[in-house]
């Protein structure tokens, strides 16, 4: 893809997701997401099919990104526990460096397209398994307690994920890595046996 058409489609994500956060998706209409990119409607449909299509980019680029971080720590170097702190730490701070992305996508998700809405819960579910195969690598070792099962342990960890748009603010005392760290030691502190 060359610059320029890179450039078109970044600037469309870029006002769709501040429009969208400052308006709502069910607000923000197509027209004014091209008028604030610059672009004409014919150039929005090159790179997008709706605007649920937009929606869906907004958040698969940071879960394509978290996918992508979470596949190197959970197969890099180190104990489980090691990995497992990195993954839980990585997953906070990467979703607080996009926060707009996923509040966005979090509030407005229950507007997607069904088949979109199965699509997009099949990749979160994917990073949620290869997750949860860390605390299961841990429990087969006997690092971590058995106590809850595995996919427990993950549902209630995401589940706190999923709400630091309620709550979190750049603006507060800690960084979004050190809220990764705080979130990450709970983990694994529930863990032991």
């Amino acid at each position: 893809m060359t610059r320029d058409r890179e450039s078109v489609r970044q600037r469309l994500l870029s006002e769709a997701t501040r429009l969208f956060a400052e308006r709502g998706f069910e607000s923000t209409s197509v027209q004014e997401v091209v008028s604030a990119a610059g672009v004409t409607k014919g150039a929005m449909y090159h790179y997008f099919d709706s605007k649920d299509d937009l929606l869906h980019e907004i958040y698969g680029r940071v879960l394509r990104m978290q996918m992508e971080r979470l596949t190197a720590i959970a197969d890099g170097p180190g104990t489980v526990a090691e990995r497992l702190h990195a993954a839980a730490a990585d997953v906070v701070r990467t979703t607080v460096e996009n926060l707009d992305d996923s509040k966005i996508f979090f509030r407005s998700m229950h507007l997607l397209a069904p088949d979109t809405r199965k699509s997009v819960r099949a990749e979160r579910r994917r990073y949620h398994e290869r997750f949860r195969d860390l605390v299961t690598e841990g429990q087969r070792e006997g690092v971590f307690s058995t106590a809850s099962p595995a996919e427990i342990v993950v549902d209630f960890f995401f589940g706190s994920v999923h709400h630091l748009g309620t709550w979190y603010s750049t603006e507060g005392p800690l960084s979004g890595a050190e809220v990764g760290g705080h979130f990450a030691d709970l983990l694994l502190a529930s863990l032991r046996p």
